[in-house]
């Protein structure tokens, strides 16, 4: 449904621009909770983990905005009728709830941890690990969802 109109491509852009920053954002977030769970020095995981609200994970939230404009103001092949769209609705929500209500309260409790006791355990680490790889995973099912558009 690419090139029906320079709206609709913008939007398009900007949808795929924040699926790549989230995915990036989660992949970093992973590597600073691996490095928790290995045991990095106190410092490296004071600079990775700041007591501080993580808005760049946030960037999820664009995506549902970004599909629902594509959805209303594309052809039928986008349209809500469409299983993909409502698949992709779905994981959205489950993605968006697994990371308001697990990982971003566990990504404060390690980040206060480090700040009280200048470094997190190690199994805070893994959990943190665990959390995040749930959301890289509902991520990739919805990337082959929007790929293969069944």
């Amino acid at each position: 449904m690419i090139a029906t109109s320079v709206a609709y491509d913008l939007v398009f852009i900007v949808h795929i621009m924040a699926a790549v920053a989230t995915i990036i954002v989660f992949v970093t977030m992973r590597v600073a909770a691996m490095g928790v769970a290995r045991g990095v020095d106190a410092k490296t995981q004071a600079v990775r983990f700041p007591e501080r609200r993580n808005w760049a994970a946030r960037a999820l939230h664009v995506l549902p905005i970004t599909g629902v404009i594509m959805s209303l103001s594309g052809g039928h092949s986008v349209s809500f009728s469409r299983p993909w769209v409502g698949v992709g609705i779905i994981l959205y929500l489950a993605a968006a709830g697994h990371l308001e209500a697990r990982t971003l309260p566990e990504e404060r409790v390690v980040a206060s941890t480090i700040a009280r006791d200048g470094v997190a355990s190690r199994a805070q680490g893994r959990h943190l690990v665990g959390s995040i790889d749930i959301l890289l995973a509902l991520i990739a099912v919805a990337l082959v969802t929007m790929l293969v558009q069944y």
